[in-house]
């Protein structure tokens, strides 16, 4: 088991090194930006890393928005590791199997403790065709890495697969990965944080990311006016909320910055403001650890505070991968400002920028952060979690009916379709089934029912992945499309088709138009899922666990995170 999930989790990081062909030097001038960027060639795509788009975050600029360069950047060897924004550091018990597994995982050199980490870290990475000119005019795509908002860089993320796929489709594209302040440093909450304007920092560095693109993509070969987003988990909630940012105004220079959206394991969460109790804790929490309690201006304070002691102050509260789980210290919250209100009420407003869509999720997306819960006995103690860990303010009664929903372990327990197989600890399947719905499965089917409502002929799909059934305790878990679909690292149809939908998406805003798949249809039309299997395809419909999907409706305003 333990050999088994690490070599199947290391390939997201990892790729042996390659040998770089040192005569092939391809240079873009990026005149908006003043840069002559150096990169390299390698299977057919040149890569260009590390190329920055804002002013280094550092000292005063630490936990303040994004700055615009005002200056010419001049050369950049696009040759090298782009630097990593700061990470949050996992220590996890290592006599605990499996949580000793995913903490072996998660610490290795090459996910986590990343080399050239810092804060001077806002760059980005374009990869594109050999060939490719200034006149080719490819669209782009986009891509906003996850991590729960902790963690990940662009590093991880090398997009020659995926040009390789799009070259063979006779659909090349543009591939752009942005770097964004994680954790404290890009998503520090609290009433001090909102009346200095600085919260959501992360989102506001990917807007200015996606700037860059517009005024410089040209110049590499790319169309900023066919610009595609796409993430995946914190990536994904990343696209949804670029959608939301200032109410739908994704314009820049009176253009939009994008054209359409893929969200794979994320959409929409209802959150508290940035100001609520809950992130208070969390700031508090940061002040204290760094010494700074007794300031009188405790961001200033922070400010002020070398990297170590600041990260490690940022770091010192609950991460993602352990008893807290999904319940993130760091997230986008309102803050009236770029994110005016929760997501889930802008979204029925109408206030978010009307593209084509993509959203879909892992079969079993909450079987990973069930691990670590198994504590967890009875019905009893996970609303006891729920009212401790996530929902502080919510009604004990409003928890255990939404735990009531879920009602075997048989049918409603994750990994789905295992019967009572693969029960980790006494409610590991019912924590994981509930974790997995309310952050991303059935949250992604009541955004997909209010946008459809609001905005009808916005054009939208959706997918379920069941490709890795049978994974034992962990299913189709979190993450593992990143195997398939982004590296595609197993050659099966799911890679195989969803690259393709993908690509046609990226190309026509139609994921069937030159795909030369089976038709997906629209999911206003018949509320249809594409269902994504190892070997086959097939539709069908978005109606599982009804009655957890209209509890979370009725009920959805004591459920914010």
């Amino acid at each position: 088991m333990k050999a088994s999930i690490l070599l199947s989790v290391l390939p997201l990081a990892y790729a042996a090194p390659a040998q770089f062909d040192k005569r092939a030097s391809p240079t873009v001038v990026a005149p908006a930006a003043g840069a002559t960027v150096v990169g390299r060639s390698l299977l057919d795509v040149e890569t260009f890393n590390g190329i920055p788009f804002a002013q280094p975050p550092v000292g005063q600029l630490r936990l303040k928005p994004p700055q615009p360069l005002t200056s010419a950047v001049g050369k950049v060897d696009g040759t090298q590791i782009p630097k990593s924004c700061p990470q949050f550091f996992f220590s996890l018990d290592a006599n605990n199997f499996p949580t000793n597994v995913l903490g072996e995982i998660l610490n290795i050199p090459f996910l986590q403790k990343v080399t050239n980490a810092g804060e001077d870290c806002l760059t980005i990475n374009v990869q594109r065709p050999v060939g490719t000119t200034s006149s080719s005019k490819l669209p782009v795509l986009f891509w906003i890495f996850g991590g729960g908002f902790e963690l990940g860089s662009t590093q991880m993320y090398d997009g020659t697969s995926l040009i390789a796929s799009s070259v063979s489709e006779g659909k090349p594209i543009i591939f752009v990965a942005v770097n964004y302040r994680v954790g404290g440093f890009g998503f520090l909450p609290g009433k001090e944080i909102k009346k200095d304007g600085s919260a959501n920092l992360g989102l506001l560095d990917q807007r200015l990311g996606l700037q860059w693109v517009a005024d410089n993509i040209a110049a590499f070969g790319g169309d900023p006016s066919k610009v595609t987003i796409w993430g995946e988990s914190a990536g994904a909630i990343s696209v949804a909320d670029q959608m939301l940012l200032y109410d739908g105004d994704n314009t820049y220079k009176g253009k939009p910055l994008f054209r359409a959206g893929i969200m794979n394991s994320g959409s929409v969460i209802p959150a508290e403001p940035v100001d609520s109790a809950k992130g208070q804790i969390v700031y508090n929490t940061v002040v204290s650890k760094a010494g700074c309690s007794s300031a009188s201006d405790t961001l200033a304070c922070l400010r002020s505070k070398d990297y170590t002691t600041f990260l490690n102050a940022a770091n010192s509260v609950p991460g993602l991968l352990s008893y807290s789980s999904v319940s993130l210290s760091y997230l986008p919250r309102p803050d009236g400002t770029a994110l005016t209100a929760s997501p889930d009420v802008l979204v029925a407003s109408g206030k978010y920028a009307k593209v084509p869509f993509i959203v879909g999720d892992q079969e079993d997306e909450g079987t990973l952060f069930g691990l670590f819960t198994p504590n967890l006995t009875t019905t009893a103690d996970i609303t006891q979690y729920l009212s401790s860990v996530f929902f502080p303010t919510a009604p004990k009664a409003t928890l255990a009916g939404l735990v009531a929903t879920y009602q075997t372990i048989t049918t409603d327990g994750s990994p789905f379709g295992t019967g009572l197989l693969n029960n980790w600890y006494p409610q590991f399947k019912r924590i994981s089934a509930l974790i997995g719905d309310i952050t991303f499965t059935l949250t992604r089917r009541v955004f997909l029912e209010s946008a459809s409502s609001v905005f009808p002929d916005v054009p939208s799909w959706s997918y379920l992945a069941t490709y890795d059934y049978g994974t034992p305790i962990l299913g189709t878990f979190h993450g593992s499309d990143l195997i398939q679909v982004f590296y595609g690292i197993l050659p099966n149809n799911a890679a195989k088709s969803i690259r393709a939908y993908y690509l046609s998406f990226v190309y026509n805003l139609d994921p069937n138009k030159g795909s030369g798949q089976d038709d997906w249809p629209q999911w206003s039309k018949g509320k249809q899922l594409k269902i994504f299997g190892a070997n086959s395809n097939s539709l069908g419909k978005d109606d599982f666990r009804a009655d957890t999907a209209e509890y979370l409706k009725a009920n959805l305003g004591a459920l914010y995170i």
